[in-house]
């Protein structure tokens, strides 16, 4: 039984360090280095093959995760698949099966054997599903059960709220909208019927043998994020990561790589103090955030209002955005929603590079200034992170009114600023 963090520990380079630093174009010794002190996470079971694995950390490029899986009322199993191909294809560097229903297997032997990338869950899910929604029903057994067979499976990563404790409870029931996250109102609902401490606490190194034992990381649930802007910041949600942060040394004594997960819906005056807060008491474990969320006043847009705060967040701290789409607080994603988060949040986290000034994160937008400077439409479109959006759009304008290549109709070919510009370079180089 080993794991990238132990393996790092000893001191030991594996293969798939050695892959992803090539990808991220630093030394193996960084990669393993940064794991060993627990300031990054490589997901990566042995029993998932992987053709582009990822590292999540303050020393590389921040990443971007999507969410997928079924819902009991609406998407078939093919749909979930068909999404997931257009995630990939827009660039996700994690996705994560929130499946939930009957049959979770099966659908989720199919994401796994079509994912090059690694795939997390959240086993909470498919134990209540197992129980056919009657989570009052869930014992710490079963839980138990459905983390090692998940982790069996193959799947790199779990979400597990095992940071919302009872005493936490009555603190969200004080906020406008209480408890938000699916996985943390069903374990506070089951703690609060049972009058029993949640059973992922009880029961952690029983679940940190099974990680250890498949290498699977744990992202530790933020089951009391805050939903709305009036509950960011409270008295539930700091008491929550205290919990988290002595989790993440408890999974670092166990040679169990883990990284914490982070609001939700937050103003941005307060993003920077969250994400220092977490830093600090979470000692340097990747921060993996959902937005955050600005506003809650744009549905329809919060793939928008969360890349604001998503920028905010990785410029400040975080190591993995988990997208927003168009959809959020309006239903299940089609596959055009999922193509426009993923390349909203990928542009979040290479603006928040850039600002961060990792080397060569500047590269392809110099190149791209290049390409605008020559009229070179077809380079800019390679360059593009969703090209084929700007091509269609490019031709749109271009077939409409017999626009040239050396200028755009934005300002015509007379007004062109960048055409003036060349030809005062012009007139003071002769």
């Amino acid at each position: 039984m080993t794991t990238q963090l132990i393996e790092a520990k000893k001191g030991t380079i594996t293969p798939i360090m050695e892959q992803v630093a090539k990808d991220e174009r630093v030394p193996a010794t960084r990669i393993r280095d940064e794991i060993a002190r627990g300031f990054a996470v490589l997901p990566a079971n042995p029993a998932h093959p992987m053709a582009r694995p990822a590292i999540a950390g303050r020393a590389f490029r921040t990443k971007v995760n999507a969410n997928l899986g079924r819902s009991t009322e609406r998407s078939a199993d093919g749909e979930e698949l068909q999404k997931l191909a257009v995630a990939l294809k827009a660039g996700a560097d994690f996705v994560m099966d929130l499946s939930v229903g009957n049959d979770l297997g099966t659908i989720r032997a199919g994401m796994l054997k079509a994912s090059p990338v690694p795939l997390g869950t959240v086993p909470l899910y498919e134990a209540v599903s197992r129980l056919s929604g009657k989570a009052m029903d869930l014992t710490p057994e079963l839980l138990l059960q459905v983390i090692e067979d998940q982790a069996k499976q193959g799947v790199d990563f779990m979400t597990l709220h095992a940071g919302l404790l009872q005493r936490y409870v009555p603190l969200a029931m004080k906020r406008k909208l209480g408890i938000v996250s699916r996985g943390g109102s069903l374990m506070a609902e089951w703690m609060s019927v049972h009058k029993r401490e949640n059973p992922l606490f009880t029961h952690w190194n029983d679940v940190l043998e099974i990680c250890r034992k498949y290498d699977v990381t744990v992202s530790l649930g933020d089951g009391l994020r805050p939903g709305c802007l009036a509950d960011a910041s409270d008295e539930a949600q700091f008491a929550e990561l205290d919990t988290l942060g002595e989790l993440v040394h408890w999974c670092r004594r166990e040679g169990v790589q883990v990284m914490v997960e982070g609001p939700g819906h937050v103003p941005f005056d307060q993003i920077q103090a969250n994400m220092e807060r977490e830093h600090k008491l979470c000692d340097g474990a990747p921060f993996y955030v959902l937005g955050p969320v600005v506003t809650d006043i744009a549905p329809g847009y919060d793939h928008i209002t969360s890349c604001i705060g998503a920028t905010a967040a990785a410029f400040h701290g975080a190591a993995l955005l988990c997208y927003v789409t168009p959809a959020e607080h309006l239903g299940l994603p089609t596959e055009d929603e999922v193509h426009q988060g993923v390349i909203a949040y990928r542009i979040a986290a290479h603006a928040a590079d850039v600002a961060r000034g990792l080397p060569g994160a500047r590269d392809a937008d110099d190149a791209m200034a290049e390409a605008r400077g020559r009229f070179d439409w077809k380079k800019q479109f390679e360059i593009a992170l969703d090209g084929d959006r700007a091509r269609a759009r490019y031709e749109q304008t271009h077939a409409c009114d017999g626009t040239e290549d050396d200028h755009c109709s934005m300002c015509g070919r007379d007004f062109c600023a960048i055409r003036t510009s060349k030809r005062i370079h012009d007139a003071q180089t002769h």
